[in-house]
Formats: structure tokens, sequence, C-alpha cells
């Protein structure tokens, strides 16, 4: 015997069209590329989606297909997000930082059929589209544009599309198991891989993101996405703010900190949320303006480590809560939050900020274990440490288009993170089983660099390692040993990396040695490197 409950779908569009009900007149603040601030509300929002989704249905998009982004923060990407998957289709967000070569890659195996695009981009992907494969439509995310036009023949215009709908279409009935947005990873060697997530994960995700102890967003609040749309679906906070009617206020192109203060203190912020360096500029422009935000309460920071010494600042100068989380693409990706707990009540604030060091305990919908390299699971105790691994009901099961399972044989995921785990559930990431590097929120793969160095005239041998930094958490560093009798300067390797990866992505300082430490195995021991010229970078100006 089953359940006598009614069955109806968890999906996308059920949030969009709650939103547009129960909240319609909430208001939706966006920034613009190269224009004023508009303002719409959910049931704007709403209406355009659904306009959008009929404009696609005609352009001959059909349920699966991937439907690309390369857009900003801003109110025409948010119905984007909701037009899209409502419809059936497929939300394939797309980081603009990464290197043309890796765009053209994440888009031809994505076999997306449009492509959506902010003018700021339209620079970046115009010489690409002859090598786009199944690229059939590209959408200007505004009005109609002569220039533009003239830069991509056949170009289609976002507003265009949708003065040409009614307001009649209605959304589908939609199997929750089908998939909903792609984004791709590039924390692994080799190429991205993709994570498709569903319906159901996601709204499941919604769900338990905005548990109390989670992001614990209301129809109070008014919530600031400085975390990018393109990231991670934007940590889920446009599903978790439609979910709960909130205002919500998209800061475009400009994450500078004083159009942020200024941005926080017009719109009556209430929540925040985005990574460590960019609560850094915060700060400093804070000290430039002489501004209280005394209606910022909360901040949530993850994408990488939170320096302690901000805890206390924005607690004691601001009033400010940040509270660190800690998730990944594969994890929808939202896994664990740094709340206290009732019996941490009676701490005093330095024993709190202690806590808050760590990326916190799982919510519920996730759980966390550690293993030893045989998969021995380790106990959590807070002091052993272990490859960290997640299961839940919005992580990764297999990458798209891959053949087998991201999982291991009894179904768990393997982070790449080594771990502790304290026997009330908090997790402390204490190091990565791989050296891949994160520079404000973003990865950068060693082994790429290490191959661009050592296939240079003169280079021997070649490393990469993170070495800390005050803004960016961690930035390349790059260890060279020149073969005998050659002399290299760090020009001369530093212009190698030219035309082959992005800007961001090359080494900030080039140190060259007689030979590197080689463990019994031939590896590199880069932990030595790590002991050596790990803070090479730290008195640096930033």
């Amino acid at each position: 015997m089953l359940g006598k409950m009614m069955d109806k779908p968890l999906t996308i569009s059920s949030l969009i069209a709650h939103a547009a009900r129960y909240h319609g007149a909430t208001e939706i603040v966006s920034v613009e590329t190269g224009a004023p601030v508009s303002r719409t509300d959910w049931a704007g929002i709403e209406a355009n989606a659904r306009k959008l989704a009929a404009a696609l249905s005609r352009l001959g998009i059909k349920q699966g297909d991937r439907c690309a982004t390369i857009a900003w923060n801003n109110r025409r990407h948010l119905e984007i997000y909701f037009g899209i998957a409502g419809a059936g289709f497929v939300c394939h967000t797309i980081n603009p930082r990464l290197f043309s070569e890796q765009l053209v890659y994440i888009i031809n195996h994505a076999q997306d059929q449009a492509l959506f695009l902010d003018a700021t981009f339209l620079p970046v992907v115009a010489p690409l589209l002859g090598e786009l494969e199944t690229v059939k439509h590209v959408i200007l995310m505004g009005p109609g544009d002569a220039a533009a036009e003239g830069m991509i023949p056949g170009l289609l215009f976002y507003d265009d599309l949708l003065a040409a709908e009614s307001d009649d279409f209605r959304w589908p009935e939609i199997e929750e198991n089908l998939p909903s947005s792609l984004c791709y990873t590039s924390g692994t060697t080799g190429h991205p891989k993709g994570v498709l997530y569903s319906h159901r994960s996601t709204v499941l995700h919604t769900l338990g993101a905005n548990q109390p102890d989670g992001i614990a967003l209301s129809a109070k609040d008014t919530v600031l996405a400085v975390v990018p749309m393109f990231h991670a679906n934007a940590w889920g906070v446009p599903y978790v703010a439609a979910a709960v009617g909130a205002k919500f206020v998209l800061p475009g192109p400009h994450l500078d900190g004083e159009s942020l203060v200024r941005l926080i203190d017009e719109e009556r912020v209430t929540l925040a949320m985005g990574v460590p360096t960019i609560w850094m500029g915060l700060l400093e422009a804070l000290e430039n303006t002489g501004s209280r935000i005394d209606s910022l309460k909360r901040s949530i920071v993850g994408g990488s480590a939170l320096p302690s010494s901000m805890i206390p600042a924005f607690r004691d100068r601001y009033g400010v809560e940040l509270i660190h989380g800690w998730g990944m693409t594969e994890t929808s990706p939202l896994g664990t939050m740094n709340q206290l707990l009732q019996k941490h009540a009676g701490l005093s604030d330095a024993q709190k900020a202690e806590l808050r060091k760590g990326q916190g305990r799982p919510l519920y919908g996730v759980e966390l274990r550690i293993v030893d390299d045989a998969g021995r699971v380790l106990p959590e105790d807070g002091k052993t440490q272990g490859d960290l691994q997640v299961r839940g009901y919005w992580v990764v099961d297999t990458y798209f288009r891959a053949d087998s399972s991201a999982t291991t044989g009894d179904g768990w995921f393997d982070t790449g993170d080594v771990a502790t785990i304290d026997p009330d559930g908090y997790m402390i990431i204490r190091d990565r089983s791989k050296d891949i590097i994160k520079t404000g929120g973003e990865w950068i793969s060693t082994v790429e660099l290490e191959d661009i160095a050592i296939a240079q005239d003169g280079v021997a041998n070649a490393a990469a390692i993170a070495a800390r930094h005050r803004k960016w958490d961690e930035r390349p560093v790059l260890i060279v040993v020149p073969q005998p009798g050659v002399r290299l300067s760090e020009q001369d390797i530093l212009r190698g990396y030219d035309g082959k990866v992005a800007r961001w992505q090359v080494p900030d300082k080039v140190i060259f040695v007689d030979a590197l430490p080689i463990g019994g195995t031939g590896k590199v021991l880069k932990n030595k490197l790590r002991e050596q010229f790990g803070d090479v970078l730290w008195d640096d100006k930033v």
C-alpha cells in the first residue's frame, strides 16, 4: 500500500510560479551592463520567463536541449534561469573567466543549441563562433544594437524576442527527474566536467539549503547575490529567493567594494553572499567611505577559506555575522554551514570565532565521512584526517556524458579534500589531496601550469604550488629547474603562458632552483615546496 497524498512533481517552474502568485510585488533590483539600475518584481520576472520559454520553443528548442549563458548577475539572467528550466530545457551557465579553448570545449561538449550573452562578452565570443559546433542561435541580452549585430551575423536580441510573445504561455508539466541546469567544474585536471542537475535535486537543494541553520532567508529579507550566477547556480540563492519571495538585488558587473557598499546602503540589504575576496574589498571600501552598512546582518562566505581575522572585523566594527559555508559544483553546491549549536551559547566571542574557522556541519540532506587510502571509514574525533566524501539528495552521481559513475563502490562522492570531522559533525578542510590552486573562488590546475613551463626551451623541470595571498587566498608560484648551463629570467618563463591560459591563471612569481625534492615514488614533494616557498607572496602589496 502506498501513502495517500497528492503526487506533484518538484519542478523549478513551481518556485517562480509561487513567487509570482504570493510575492508578485516584491522588488527585484538589477544593475545593468552599461545602463542604470532597473527595477521589476517577481511577477514581472515570471511573466518574462514565460515569454522567453515561448520564444525559445518557436526557435525550435526542444525538451532537454541545452541553452548556454555567459552573463553577469542581472534581471535578464534571472529570467533566463527560470524560463529555460521551466520550459523543460536545460540552463547551462558558463564562467566567462575561462580561457577560450575551455569555452569552446565546454559549449561543444554540452551541445548547446542557443547562447545568451551580455554585451560585455561579445568580443570574447565573436571570434569563437566558427568553432562552436551546435550553437544555432546567439542572443544578446538587451535591446537591438546595430554595432553588436555587425559583430555577429544573425544575432538575435532578447528584448525583441520577448516583445513578440503574448502572455499566454503556461508552464508545462515536467517529470521531476528531468535535467534542469548544467554547470562545469574546472576543479580537476584534464577537461572540465559537467554536472547535470535535475528539477528534483534543485528543489530539494532549495528546501534543504534554506533551513534555519542554513541560509535562513525569508520574505522579510533583502538578499544581495555577489556570488556569480555562472558559479554553481549562484549557490542556489536565485531559487531560494523565489521560494520565499525575498527582495533580490543583482549587482551586475560592478563588484568593487565601493559599488557594493552603495548598493547595500541604498537597497537596505540584510543578507549578502560571496567569496572572501569580495568581503576583503568591502572592508577597505567601508573604511574609505565611512559607511556603517547598518542594514546588513549576515553574510554567507564560501568558495575558499574564510580568513579568521575577517570574522571579528565585521562583527565588532559593523555588527555583521560572517557565516562560513562549504560546497562544490558536484553538491549543487551547498554541503555544510557553520552555524552554532545551542550548547555554544555560553562561549566567549573568541571561542565562537574559533569554531567559525571551519566549514561547519552538514545540513539535512547531506552526509559526510572521512576515509583512509584503503577506503576504511575513519573516526569523527576532530583530530583524525582523511579523504572527505559526501552523499545526499543533491550530490552528483555521474558526470554529464560520462560512461561510469563518479561515486565510490558504496555510493559516496570523493571531494578531493582532506578533512577532519568532530563528534558534532563540524568539518574542517585541512588540505587538498590534489594540489589544485584556488584563487578568489576559482581553480587553477597546477598540472597545466607545469606542462606549459616544462615545454619551454631551457627548462629541465617545474612544479607549481599555491602560495598564500592576502587578497586572493592563494596564487600560483612556479618553481623552475633550468637545464644545465642555461640562464633564464622570470619574464622568459611568463611569456610562455601568453595565449595558453587566461591572464588570471599566470603564475605571480617564478623561482629558480637547482633541483626539486623527489619522493620515493618519483613524485615531486610539493608539501616541501610549500613549506619553503608558500609565503613568498605574503608581503606583496595588493
